[in-house]
């Protein structure tokens, strides 16, 4: 294979006639950014009350949210953008969904992309925080409607702070997921970072400069997401969680020096 490299192909002017193939993927990556986060702080909402749902004692409760997990949890994400993006403006009054339709661009595939995203990520942030919860002891709801609060006062304020703490390595999995997911809305026409890659490599035929391109950007972008989150947990962690790392740090320092 005589593939010819050329990086400077970056500086070529794209189809639209406005930007380089560098400033495109830089939109592109914006557009990555802003669908993952949008989503995945709707769906951290959504999963909270779900996941909620899915621990108390009301069997209908507990029905709902299992509904809805294994609905979004175990139907293809691909098929569901189409759904979103195809098939929804259909069903809604004839008035809305025509709105829907002619919302300018990118905006009308943006907003099918985080709902899709977004209730499709609540199902599996769902059960998380219920593993998160399940993994407490069975105690302190007990003790904290013995301190006068309510079930709802219980898990805002006892339950569910320290169930977030517990996951939060799984939520940062999640994160990183949404932002590999988030490639699938340039099915729909986004172009997002893996769509304005593909842009390029079909009019420029450098396929290689633009998916590496599209590599290395979102390596440095869930790179970032590890470490930052890691540094939150630290700050979030439970004093006594804090002290036993400390005390295990000390340990090994310890041991190096001796």
């Amino acid at each position: 294979m005589n593939y010819q490299w050329s990086w400077a192909s970056f500086n070529d002017l794209s189809p639209d006639g406005l930007h380089t193939y560098l400033q495109t993927l830089l939109n592109g990556t914006g557009w990555t950014i802003a669908l993952s986060l949008s989503a995945y702080l709707f769906a951290l909402v959504l999963g909270a009350v779900i996941g909620v749902m899915r621990t108390v004692e009301s069997k209908t409760a507990r029905a709902v949210a299992a509904t809805y997990v294994e609905l979004f949890r175990n139907i293809p994400l691909l098929v569901q953008m189409f759904l979103w993006y195809f098939v929804l403006p259909e069903l809604l009054p004839k008035a809305l969904g025509t709105a829907i339709k002619q919302m300018p661009q990118p905006w009308n595939q943006f907003f099918p992309a985080l709902l899709c995203l977004g209730f499709y990520e609540t199902a599996r942030i769902a059960e998380t925080l219920r593993s998160g919860i399940r993994s407490l002891r069975a105690g302190q709801r007990q003790a904290a409607l013995a301190l006068g609060l309510t079930g709802t006062q219980a898990y805002r304020f006892v339950i569910l702070p320290q169930a977030f703490r517990v996951v939060i390595p799984p939520l940062t999995s999640e994160f990183m997921s949404m932002i590999k997911s988030s490639s699938v809305a340039m099915t729909i026409g986004l172009l997002e970072l893996t769509g304005a890659a593909r842009s390029m490599q079909e009019f420029s035929f450098h396929i290689f400069e633009a998916f590496s391109a599209a590599t290395i950007i979102y390596f440095v972008i869930n790179t970032i997401v590890v470490y930052g989150l890691m540094l939150f947990e630290r700050k979030v962690a439970a004093p006594a969680v804090r002290a036993r790392a400390k005390s295990a740090t000390l340990t090994l320092t310890d041991a190096g020096q001796s």
